[in-house]
């Protein structure tokens, strides 16, 4: 008889992760999650209390992942160029893993499971910004205003809404560029 790998919160997160890519968030049910861990609906709530707490850790790990990609994508970079590559990481995460993406919370600084993950990524923007001066309010509308712009954009175009043939990637490096424009107005 095969032994089967012991069950983490970890490995069912995962599980949850494969369906999401797979199916989106809509297919992210605890009975495909027991299906893919190989386990009975009820053994999961030995790692997760309902489907609403699993969302949660799904969503804080995509917040996790997107702030370490974010971090390797500034690191020795600065000004500009680490905005630059902040946006680009960014929006090429989201190409990457469209559906994951689409599971990422709204607003998880004010949600227990996913604060500190939220954080973690809120840092990872303001600490890009800092070289501008940008303290307290501005930093934070220069994040938001940063966020609206590769959000927008990324999630149109993972949704294929930009029908028409001219190049996305020179639609976005001049996103990009007005957005720099707009933080050296800043200095």
């Amino acid at each position: 008889m095969a032994v089967r790998p012991r069950l983490t919160t970890a490995k069912v997160v995962d599980a949850a992760l494969d369906l999401v890519d797979e199916h989106g968030i809509e297919g992210l049910t605890l009975a495909a999650v027991a299906a893919r861990t190989g386990v009975a609906t009820p053994s999961l709530y030995k790692h997760v209390a309902s489907l609403g707490e699993l969302r949660g850790h799904v969503g804080a790990r995509v917040l996790e992942e997107m702030a370490d990609r974010f971090t390797s994508a500034v690191l020795g970079f600065a000004g500009d160029e680490a905005v630059a590559a902040l946006m680009h990481a960014h929006r090429a995460y989201v190409k990457e893993h469209p559906k994951r993406y689409a599971a990422m919370p709204v607003d998880p600084l004010h949600d227990e499971l996913q604060a500190h993950a939220g954080r973690k990524l809120l840092e990872v923007m303001l600490s890009t910004l800092r070289g501008y001066g940008l303290e307290g309010s501005e930093a934070v509308h220069a994040t938001r205003r940063l966020r609206v712009i590769v959000h927008g954009f990324a999630s149109i175009e993972a949704s294929g809404g930009f029908g028409l043939p001219e190049g996305l990637d020179e639609t976005y490096d001049q996103l990009v560029r007005m957005y720099l424009d707009d933080l050296g107005r800043t200095r």
